[in-house]
């Protein structure tokens, strides 16, 4: 019965927002909700995990975006595109993972935020790829004549990868590599004393956590019809990284409670408009600071993120 209290838990979550929100808009959230998850769930491995800092996650969902996009738009079958558009934030993960041989801490931060920059100013720039700032039209995913052209098919389809990629999450931290990631979090010079290979360890974490968010890019190309390179922008990465942070960086839970707080924000921040007064209500600057305002929330009430509990 402890087990099924957080799957209940978000059971009537959904259920409330049914029918607080009607079943059409409330499913959309469900939606994106679970996309930010398996793209978290990246943040979660990276930062919780394996103990580096990551500020240019979003690279990482644009490669994989724009992988499914070009692939899906050359005949290939959405769900055999999948996998490609994963592979593609991997391999976005590994590049971005090659300064920490060299660099560590903040510095080796400051990289991975340049290299996102990098892949940013590529999408623009190659247009006879990618169409620059035009962006790229994604056709709705599909499989064998069907298609998740309702909000309640791409609901079920985003829910079904979470559930699988938490299960096979909740396998890799149980594995000698989950050991290994917390020991080079822990102490680096510890864990090479131990016969754990420190470069090995990273390299593998950010190649994985890339994936997931290359994976949730491709969903998130479907789900939303178009893409363009300003979509995947810094202010995209830092919510990915408040993500992580607000739900519980150690937790993999954390990942979908992060998720439900950044998708929530807007739709709150659409309510106060209504409610507050003057230029309070037209400010541009609304979102960031509400953001700011939860994540110093979080730190002084949960320091452990909404998933809390115990040390991974």
């Amino acid at each position: 019965m402890k087990l099924l209290r957080p799957h209940l838990a978000w059971v009537l979550l959904l259920a409330c927002a049914v029918v607080w929100l009607g079943a059409d808009f409330a499913f959309g959230q469900a939606t994106l909700v679970a996309t930010y998850a398996i793209a978290g769930l990246g943040v979660v491995i990276i930062v919780g995990q394996a103990g580096q800092i990551v500020l240019g996650q979003g690279a990482f969902v644009a490669l994989g975006a724009y992988a499914q996009a070009l692939l899906v738009q050359a005949g290939l079958a959405p769900l055999a595109a999948l996998p490609c558009a994963a592979l593609a934030g991997a391999m976005g993960g590994v590049l971005a993972s090659l300064p920490a041989g060299r660099l560590g801490g903040l510095y080796f931060g400051m990289s991975t935020l340049a290299f996102a920059l990098i892949v940013e100013e590529l999408l623009v720039r190659w247009e006879s790829l990618t169409r620059g700032p035009a962006g790229l039209m994604v056709p709705a995913f599909g499989l064998s004549g069907w298609t998740a052209d309702t909000p309640l098919a791409q609901a079920a389809v985003s829910l079904a990868m979470l559930l699988a990629v938490l299960a096979v999450c909740a396998r890799l931290l149980a594995s000698r590599l989950g050991r290994a990631w917390r020991a080079v979090r822990e102490d680096e010079s510890a864990a090479a004393a131990c016969g754990i290979a420190p470069g090995s360890a990273k390299l593998r974490a950010f190649a994985i956590g890339g994936a997931l968010s290359g994976l949730a890019g491709g969903l998130y190309a479907h789900w939303i019809g178009f893409i363009s390179p300003e979509q995947f922008g810094l202010v995209f990465s830092f919510e990915l990284l408040m993500l992580a942070f607000i739900g519980g960086a150690r937790h993999l839970a954390g990942a979908a409670w992060g998720a439900l707080v950044v998708v929530a924000i807007p739709q709150l921040i659409a309510v106060l408009r209504d409610a507050l007064p003057g230029d309070w209500a037209r400010s541009a600057g609304l979102e960031l600071m509400l953001f700011g305002a939860v994540v110093v929330g979080v730190v002084l009430l949960r320091p452990q993120g909404l998933a809390g509990g115990g040390r991974n």
